[in-house]
This record gives C-alpha cells, structure tokens and sequence, in this order.
C-alpha cells in the first residue's frame, strides 16, 4: 500500500514572529508530507488549546512516545481515521492533552503526505476536479487594536477586497497597489510615520480610527480608477479584545471612548453604510449572537464574519446559522484542531450559505497549505494579508495553482449579494 505510513517525526521550529512552534514530518511508503502550526495574537475563547502544558517540547515530545507508534502502519489516506485516533489519544474536547496545534500539524501532514503519494497537488487530493475556483484575496494594510504596537487604531484591521478583479493575479496585484498607495499617503501626511509595519505586514501609524477610515476609502478610489475595477473597504472589529464584561462596554482606548452594546451596533452600522464596507468581521464579542443577527438582517451587501464567534466550530456555527448570526465564517484549522473538523465547519456554512473564509493567523509560517484549503473548500475568499514573507508565500501559492489550472480555473463569480443572508 503506498500511502501506508512508516514515520512519523515532530520537531520545534520557529514562526514568522520568532515564536516556538511545531513541524511534523510523515513518511509514506511512496510520499512525504510536512506541516506546521500557526499562531494567533488575538485568540477566541472558544479556540482548542494550542500545547500541552503551554509547551512546544512536551507537544513533540508526546508525538514521539504517544502519537507515532499509533499512526505507524495506518493508512495516511484515511484522513478521518487519523483525525479520530487523534480525538481518541487527546481525550478531552479542546485538544488539551495534546495540544490542537499538534493534532493540526499531524493531521495536515497525513493529507500532503497522501497527496505526494498520489503525485497530486493538495487541492487537487482534497477538492478533485470541482476544485477549480480561486478565492478573492482579502489582505491586511492597516493595523491596529492586538496586531499594532503603541498607538494605533483601536480597530483591529482596516482590509481591501479587489472585488472587480478578473484573475487571482490582478486581485494580488491590486492589494499590493493598495497597500503601497496608503503607504505614501502615511509618508506625505503624517511626519511620526516610520514606515513601521505589523506582524502580517500591515502599516502602523498613530492614527485614530476615523483618519484610518478616510485614509482607506481615499486609496480605494484611488486604486480602483487606476486599475479600472473595484475595490472595496473591509474591517477586523476584534471587538472581544474591546468588550469590557465587567461594564459590559466596549472601550477604545486611542478614541477615549466607550459604546454599549447598542451603540456598538449603531457604530458599525453607520461604518456599513458610510464607507461602503465590504466586509465586517467580529463586530461584537463572542458571545454576542443576538447582534450578530441584528447586523446581519439590517446591515445591505456586506458580508459580516464571526470568528471569535465561531472558532471553526460546527455545533457554535450551527447555534449562529439557527439564529441567522453572520453570514459568512472564518475558517483556522488550528482553531478546531484536525482537517477533518475544519472540513466540516466549511461544509456546514457553504450549505446553510455562509461564505466560508480560509485565514491566515498572525504569526504564521512559510507553510502554504491554506491556499490549497482555499481552493479545495470552495471558499471564496482567502484572508491572508498582503505582504511579508508567510503571506506572500500563500499568494504566490494561488498564483502558482491559477497558472496550473489556467485552462479550466476562473476567479468566483457569486455576487457578493449571493453570499450573504438576510440581505434580501
């Protein structure tokens, strides 16, 4: 059997912010896979845990004496058979005794360890000939909140979407221009701006979240009349890391202020329709279903993502859909912790039309495996910043996966208005 499985190995390497993480390597009788573990700066509650006892060490440690022995003579193809044994040996249900990173690392690495057995790309393994669609990229340009340093903007992350793009390569490449345009617009206009840059390559700047907006919807012209098609503004509230549960307020910090509840909703809405925002994600905390479908219901052509809010996990998405909270979900693997429960997660929103968006997560790797989940998942779009080195590496991944498929690939047409609910 060529996928049969004769090695397992696991070891610490480091992430795009010098942080210990784990590689797994897995051989085949006929293939070899490797993949690493992610990390996130602003992490939902409901998330599995990432190591054992906070400790990369002990998580390659227990595929050593826990885990290999146990994968050793399975078969690598048999994705939800490894993805079970590895809720079997784990035991709890957030991955704490062996760490969702680890049981993320291992997992993945049997799918690329397959696909190289079968000499296929892992979209093509995972996705087969229905994978043909490319995801739009929606990149980081500015930053703030949990992902800037100092003062910024209370906002987490101010994004583009090229929605007007007809290849994957143009959508790139409007995100660079854009991202570039607000570049010299920081330089000619504000005489502190270093050129300082955040962990996912997005522009830090002392600015406040309204000179923020007007920078955005400025460049957003700008670009797109360069380039003769549109793009359009999105928002990262991460509003979890602003609600104060004591208060049950929401403070910005940089802004001096604090919203309740409702004048978080009126906040955002009037954000919506101001600037014509694309996209919203995590507008309120994570337990907050009951805005969440408000917004989703009030708020025209505007996709509004619960992240926090669903961590990748299916029984917290179904409870959204049942309420029609969001419209959209994001997608981290290592939030949920296997392939197979991340696979799940995409499969639920897509039937109950929740656009699902593959992520990135701040400190990263070089690891390009998401575009491929992008692609086999049928997701629309892809959150994977614009540049700095793990980023680029997932949009140079697309590029490549667009130049094999040239023939029979085609960027998503499904109007934004199609993806969302509660719009009609």
């Amino acid at each position: 059997m060529s996928t049969e499985i004769t090695q397992v190995i696991a070891r610490r390497i480091f992430n795009s912010r010098g942080d210990e993480t784990i590689e797994v390597d897995i051989e085949t009788r006929s293939g070899f896979g490797r993949a690493a573990a992610p990390a996130g700066a602003s992490k939902g509650l409901a998330e599995v845990k990432y190591y054992p006892k906070d400790s990369v060490l002990d998580a390659v440690r227990l595929v050593e004496t826990s885990i290999a022995h146990r994968l050793i003579g399975m078969d690598a193809s048999q994705q939800e058979e490894i993805d079970a044994l590895l809720h079997e040996i784990d035991g709890t249900d957030n991955f704490s005794k062996i760490g969702g990173n680890t049981a993320y690392a291992v997992s993945l690495c049997a799918a690329k360890a397959t696909a190289d057995s079968h000499h296929a790309l892992l979209f093509e393994y995972l996705g087969g000939y229905l994978a043909y669609e490319l995801p739009y990229p929606l990149g980081n340009v500015l930053s703030g909140g949990r992902h800037a340093h100092g003062r910024a903007p209370d906002i987490q992350e101010f994004l583009v979407l090229p929605v007007g793009a007809e290849s994957f390569w143009d959508a790139a490449k409007a995100n660079v221009a854009f991202h570039r345009r607000v570049g010299e617009m920081l330089r000619r206009t504000r005489k502190t701006f270093t050129s300082g840059r955040s962990d996912e390559g997005a522009w830090i700047a002392d600015i406040n979240n309204d000179e923020a907006f007007e920078l955005m919807a400025q460049a957003c012209r700008e670009v797109s009349k360069q380039l003769g098609f549109k793009c359009r503004i999105g928002i990262d509230i991460a509003a979890s890391t602003l609600w104060d549960s004591e208060h049950e307020c929401y403070r910005y910090s940089h802004a001096g202020v604090k919203k309740t509840p409702e004048e978080q909703v009126e906040y955002v809405l009037d954000l919506i329709e101001r600037y014509s925002l694309v996209y919203v994600e995590d507008p309120f905390h994570e337990e907050d279903y009951r805005n969440f479908t408000w917004l989703t219901k009030t708020a025209d052509d505007c996709l509004i993502c619960g992240d926090d809010l669903f961590a990748t996990n299916v029984e917290r998405l179904r409870h959204g859909i049942e309420q029609s909270a969001g419209n959209s979900v994001i997608i981290k693997p290592n939030q949920i912790g296997t392939l197979t429960d991340a696979w799940e997660a995409a499969k639920t929103a897509r039937e109950a039309l929740y656009a699902p968006i593959v992520s990135h997560r701040s400190g990263d790797t070089v690891n390009a495996e998401i575009s491929h989940l992008a692609v086999a998942f049928h997701c629309p779009i892809i959150k994977t910043g614009v540049i700095e080195g793990a980023r680029i590496a997932k949009i140079n991944e697309l590029i490549r996966i667009e130049d094999t498929l040239r023939k029979r690939a085609k960027m998503a047409e499904i109007p934004l208005r199609a993806l969302t609910r509660g719009n009609e």
